[in-house]
C-alpha cells in the first residue's frame, strides 16, 4: 500500500505543480507552451514514446492551468469565469479528438488496388466458412511485489523505476524495459505479455522468434492456442496479431 501512495504522489505531485505554475504564469506565456506539447505529442508519437507521453500528459493537467490563469487576465467576474468555462469545453474537445487521432492508425487502400463492381460481388461465392473463435482468459500477474512466476518455474524479477515504468528481467540476462507491472504468460509459454508503460497498450515478447512488439492502443483480449488476440480498449472487438499488424 505504501508502494502504491509513493507511486502515485511521484504521478501526481509533478502534474499538479505544472498546473500551478501555469495557472499562476500570465497566459501569454502558457498558451506557446501547450501548442508546443501538442506539436511534439505528434512529432513523438511511435517515435520517442517518453517524450510523447510527457506531451500529453502535459496537455492534459496544463489546459486547466492555462483557464485560471486566462478568467484572471479577464478580472476574475462572472464573465471571465464563463470564458474560462467556455475554453475549457473546446480545449478538452481538442485534446480528446488529438489523443483519438494518434491512438488509432488509419488504414489506407493500396494504391491500384480497386473495389470491386456491384456485378462481380453479387456473382461471388460466399465467403470461408464461418469459425467460431474461442479465446482463453489472460492470466495476468501483478509483478508489483518484484517478482513472478514463469510456465517453466523460473523466477521473473521486476525492476521498478517509478512512473509505472519498470524493467522484466528474465534468465541469461533477457530484459524487457519500459513495461508496466501487470504481465501474463501465454497458454504454451511462448509468448509473454505485459502492459504498455506511461501509456494504454500492450507489450509482446514472442520468446520463440526472439522478438518485442510495442503495440500502443491496444489491449490483450485472450489468447486462441499459442496467439494473442487484441483489441482496442477493454470493450473493443478481438483482432489476432496478424492484421493488428496489418499482414
Amino acid at each position: 500500500m505504501a508502494s502504491r501512495a509513493a507511486h502515485w504522489l511521484a504521478r501526481t505531485l509533478p502534474a499538479a505543480a505544472w498546473t500551478v505554475l501555469l495557472a499562476l504564469s500570465p497566459w501569454r506565456a502558457g498558451l506557446p507552451l501547450l501548442l508546443l506539447m501538442a506539436l511534439g505529442a505528434v512529432m513523438f508519437d511511435r517515435r520517442i514514446e517518453v517524450y510523447a507521453t510527457l506531451c500529453r500528459r502535459g496537455l492534459r493537467w496544463g489546459l486547466p492551468g492555462l483557464l485560471f490563469a486566462v478568467q484572471h487576465a479577464l478580472g476574475g467576474d462572472l464573465l471571465a469565469w464563463g470564458a474560462a468555462l467556455l475554453g475549457a469545453l473546446v480545449g478538452f474537445s481538442l485534446l480528446a479528438l488529438l489523443e483519438s487521432l494518434l491512438d488509432h492508425r488509419v488504414r489506407r487502400i493500396p494504391a491500384g488496388k480497386v473495389t470491386p463492381e456491384w456485378r462481380e460481388l453479387a456473382l461471388a461465392p460466399i465467403g470461408p466458412p464461418v469459425r467460431i473463435i474461442e479465446l482463453a482468459r489472460a492470466a495476468w500477474q501483478d509483478a508489483g511485489a518484484g517478482v513472478v512466476a514463469g510456465p517453466d518455474g523460473a523466477a521473473v524479477r521486476y525492476e521498478a523505476h517509478g512512473n509505472g515504468r519498470g524493467r522484466y528481467v528474465f534468465a541469461r540476462d533477457r530484459s524487457i524495459d519500459r513495461a508496466g507491472p501487470r504481465c501474463c504468460f501465454g497458454p504454451g509459454g511462448r509468448w509473454f505479455a505485459a502492459s504498455h508503460a506511461g501509456r494504454r497498450g500492450t507489450v509482446l515478447w514472442d520468446r520463440k522468434e526472439e522478438r518485442i512488439l510495442r503495440l500502443a492502443g491496444w489491449a490483450l483480449s485472450g489468447w486462441e492456442g499459442e496467439q494473442p488476440w487484441l483489441a482496442r480498449g477493454s470493450d473493443g472487438v478481438p483482432t489476432s496479431l496478424h492484421e493488428v499488424l496489418g499482414r
